[in-house]
């Protein structure tokens, strides 16, 4: 029967299929409650069908939403006896543990996602697929997860995603990418006609009644006309429920009328959630599954009998079957369905759980072991729903409580979910007032103090008692303590101050029968690594060659973090990207934001500014959504890094000032560090050696290392650079000396470059030339543009000093050049003023336009000239909006103009350039 009112939604379907059928895509069909989602949705299987296309299904439920992995099992399972054997073994073992057709861990969710994508490409060589999942948001979050991935590839795949959603109510997909279509009601014209079609009889004042309420809603016109009759109200009247709870009434009164067995399977089936008839045992005589017939004719459900599945015809028909079961029905339903389970240890675990009348450690115990298993799949956010209700139904005391704590340190430490933490550590103490969910409760507590207050002080105290206070501290089998001891490394490390590293030091040197090889390794090359780092350097190598065949997210990072002040983050770049892409799908938020700072990093010091902005802009904007008020700084550093080197000082003084309020009253050392780098950077860009050398002493003094404040390797040229050039020839001599006794250049190529740099310039007139060559011809010197450009500037000024202006000259304009490319705009003029000294009047440059654009400035200057909002720029460009605003801010100043309206004329006047639209990641 043709969809009244819906000619032009349908034909949009079937074009999408016709596309689908050529090239693959996707589409989210999203409109209010019964407004004909899942009808469309129908009628493009059916035409998906019609014409040639293999149609797989799944269905979201309510009931089933914390079972990992049941959405794609549904869509899946038909395609597994075909073709799963054409995978590798690696992808093959992949989909079949995360299936559970295979036991063991399941390996993590992109490793899934990549297995499923390429188990739907190839069953589409030979036909095109179709999948359509209807209700969405009621899908579990990793199926939803690694359905998203499937969809944003869908193009070039012959493979189709056509889901459903309610608007507003996408559940766990990120709709990026994805094409939307909004199913708007019915026209008053099309109600009038479905309304007739189906109910000719209706009298005028009810039809009246029902167009006015319906609002164009098809499941209320053909619904609630029911409801009227049924209660004999075909009558007007005024004042009227919220639509959905009228439906839901409705439902409730179709439901009331079946017999008592028929509502008894219809729990079942909601209950169970994959729309399996099998567990109602289809094809018995006497099953569950034969009393659900009156069901089907009521139209409360749809029996498929060839793949032995039902379907409701809304969800609102599942919740109404829910509400009117009693508490006794739906604990006897858990019960026979954990039975009929028994070989699914998931699912049965939580039929068992919700069949509880009351604390049982044993069924506790087995919920648990599921939320583990779901963890070491990337499904953490189930994880963390399944722990809470094994809290639940776990005696009081201990048990109880360290649920409670587990499930608010999951929630810190992976999902970002910090507004949580507070309330679940309150109830672990009360379920366990002495101690209160432990080690685990007390990491939770102090990552909670760290990132969202950054109380240093008390975080620390609170986990160095913690751990003292357990029966066997060294223990280095102790999961939450191992956890313990990486959440205190960076306490310490944000804190700043000597003090604060001992009891970690004191706590990793105990564990026996050894130290975690990771932990190992950061506690030396991360905390103090101008006296710690060099023993472990060969395994921190070896360590991040194996990170493309790691698949944590955790301890992406936390390698990548370990080679952080080792300049090792570059040959982490395609693993951190990884986890950025994992936070994004709904994965390990705090690993994302940290991952996106760590590529931060590595693109300030490989000279990618452009790429630093676009980066932190992402993690910023995470750590505010996820109240991260600590870890946002280490973000908004390399913003006023780069705000510095560009020139604009108005907002390298605002985030240094906001950085030194922030960090004073905390005592957080590694913020007002933050701030005294980049006050340092500002400092020199303008000449004013004094200041600098004032700024960069507060980090760590001339002539010392100081002791566990890795930053000091950030400041070793900056510092003598100061120093020299404000008359303290001593103190510059004796950092040089501090830094080559330290062994600094045994570390990475750009310290060895700029330790060879601060010799050079500290060198005695008599001294410099050969020291500045020699640095120059560092080994991977340009692989640090910056600080190979500030060398450069540094030789050429020594030499027009020293009377040598023509070869003065080359080295000055090969630092002018690199600035210039950089953007760094006080310096392209600092470098610039030292040529006129030596006669020569620099050109102009013509490679980034007279007003000093960068490419990507450019680019966005010629997308709003030509009319596109920020958000369309920032989808063109892959910013975001607010990145693209940032970037309009600078760049109106810039071409002298005060509005888009300008920017034409203004970029009409500037030289052609080739512009690069590709974007990171």
């Amino acid at each position: 029967m043709p969809l009244v009112g819906r000619d032009e939604d349908v034909a949009t379907v079937r074009a999408f299929v016709d596309q689908v059928a050529a090239y693959g895509g996707a589409l989210v069909i999203s409109g209010d409650a019964g407004v004909g989602k899942s009808a469309l949705a129908e009628a493009a299987g059916s035409y998906a069908v019609s014409a040639g296309l293999r149609l797989l299904r799944a269905a979201g439920a309510q009931f089933e939403a914390n079972v990992s992995f049941a959405g794609l099992h549904q869509v899946l399972f038909p395609l597994l006896g075909g073709h799963l054997d054409q995978l590798d073994d690696v992808q093959r073992m992949a989909l079949r543990s995360a299936l559970g057709l295979h036991k063991g861990v399941a390996p993590d969710r992109m490793t899934i996602s990549h297995a499923a994508l390429e188990l739907l490409t190839r069953a589409a060589g030979t036909t095109p697929i179709l999948i359509v999942v209807d209700d969405l948001p009621w899908l579990d979050q990793v199926s939803t997860l690694v359905l998203g991935f499937i969809a944003r590839r869908a193009a070039g795949t012959k493979v189709g995603f056509l889901a459903t959603a309610r608007t507003g109510e996408d559940g766990f997909l990120d709709r990026s990418g994805i094409r939307a279509h909004d199913l708007r009601p019915l026209s008053d014209a099309s109600a009038e006609v479905l309304l007739g079609n189906r109910y000719p009889a209706l009298g005028l004042r009810s039809r009246r009644r029902l167009l006015e309420e319906a609002q164009g809603n098809p499941l209320a016109l053909l619904e609630l006309p029911i409801a009227l009759t049924s209660q004999h109200a075909d009558r007007t009247g005024t004042g009227t429920l919220p639509l959905t709870h009228r439906l839901q009434e409705v439902f409730a009164a179709r439901i009331r009328g079946l017999p008592t067995r028929t509502r008894h399977a219809l729990l079942l089936a909601v209950l169970d959630g994959t729309g399996d008839l099998n567990v109602l045992r289809y094809g018995e005589p006497g099953s569950e599954a034969a009393d659900l017939v009156t069901a089907d004719r009521s139209h409360v459900i749809s029996i498929h009998g060839a793949t032995a599945r039902l379907s409701f015809r809304h969800p609102l028909i599942r919740s109404a079957v829910v509400e009117l079961a009693t508490d006794d029905e739906r604990r006897r339903a858990h019960q026979i369905l954990a039975e009929r389970r028994a070989d699914e240890p998931a699912r049965r675990a939580w039929h068992l759980a919700e069949a509880c009348t009351g604390p049982d450690e044993e069924v506790a115990a087995l919920l648990q072991e599921v939320a583990h298993t779901n963890l070491f799949r990337g499904d953490s956010l189930s994880a963390i729903t399944q722990l809470l209700r094994a809290a639940d139904i776990s005696p009081a005391g201990t048990d109880r409580s360290s649920r409670l704590a587990e499930a608010a340190y999951l929630g810190a430490i992976v999902t970002g979910d910090l507004r949580e933490v507070p309330a679940l550590m309150d109830a672990a103490r009360r379920a366990d007032p002495q101690h209160g969910g432990s080690l685990a409760g007390a990491v939770a507590g102090a990552y909670h103090l760290l990132n969202e207050t950054g109380d240093i002080d008390n975080a620390h105290r609170l986990l160095v008692g913690a751990i003292e206070a357990l029966p066997e501290p060294g223990d280095a089998h102790n999961k939450p303590l191992i956890e313990g001891l990486y959440t205190l490394l960076m306490v310490a490390f944000f804190g700043g101050r000597p003090e604060l590293w001992p009891a970690f030091h004191t706590a990793v040197d105990r564990l026996r029968p050894q130290t975690p090889h990771l932990l190992s390794i950061l506690a030396n090359a991360f905390s103090d690594p101008a006296r710690r780092a060099q023993p472990v350097l060969g395994q921190l190598d070896a360590l991040i060659g194996r990170l493309p065949t790691e698949t944590s997210p955790a301890r992406i990072v936390r390698t990548a973090i370990a080679g952080s002040y080792l300049d090792r983050v570059g040959d982490c770049r395609e693993p951190l990207w990884r986890a950025v892409r994992h936070g994004r799908e709904g994965g390990a938020v705090t690993s994302a934001i940290e991952a996106l700072f760590l590529l931060g990093n590595d693109a300030y010091f490989a000279g990618r500014w452009d790429e630093v902005q676009v980066l932190t802009d992402e993690g910023v904007a995470l750590c505010e959504a996820h109240n991260y008020s600590l870890l946002r700084w280490t973000g908004r550093f390399l913003q006023a890094l780069v705000a510095t080197g560009r020139g604009d000082q108005a907002t390298s003084r605002s985030l240094t000032e906001e950085m030194s309020r922030w960090a004073a009253p905390r005592r957080a050392g590694l913020v007002s560090a933050y701030a005294w780098h980049v006050k340092t950077f500002a400092a020199l860009s303008q000449g004013d050696f004094d200041e600098a050398y004032r700024c960069a002493g507060a980090v760590s003094p001339a002539g010392q290392l100081a002791s566990h404040v890795p930053n000091a390797l950030w400041l070793v040229m900056e510092l003598v650079e100061a120093a020299a050039r404000s008359g303290r020839p001593a103190e510059a001599a004796a950092h040089v000396a501090a830094a080559q006794e330290a062994h600094l250049a045994e570390l990475s190529s750009r310290l060895a470059l700029t330790v060879a740099g601060a010799a050079a310039m500290a060198a005695a007139d008599d001294d410099h030339r050969d020291l500045f060559e020699q640095a120059l011809r560092t080994p991977d010197a340009d692989r640090w543009p910056f600080d190979l450009a500030r060398i450069r500037l540094a030789y050429g000024e020594r030499l027009r000093r020293t009377k040598s202006p023509s070869d003065a000259r080359v080295h000055l304009s090969d630092a002018a050049d690199a600035f210039e490319h950089l953007g760094a705009r006080p310096w392209a003029a600092r470098a610039a003023r030292e040529l006129r000294a030596t006669g020569i009047q620099r050109e102009r440059p013509t490679s980034t336009s007279d007003a000093g654009l960068t490419a990507q400035q450019r680019q966005i200057a010629q997308l709003a000239a030509a009319g596109l909002s920020n958000k369309q720029i920032g989808e063109r460009l892959f910013l975001s909006s607010r990145t693209v605003g940032y970037h309009l801010y600078q760049i109106f100043p810039k071409l002298g103009v005060t509005s888009r309206a300008a920017l034409r004329d203004a970029l009409a006047d500037l030289p052609e350039t080739d512009t690069d639209t590709t974007s990171p990641g």
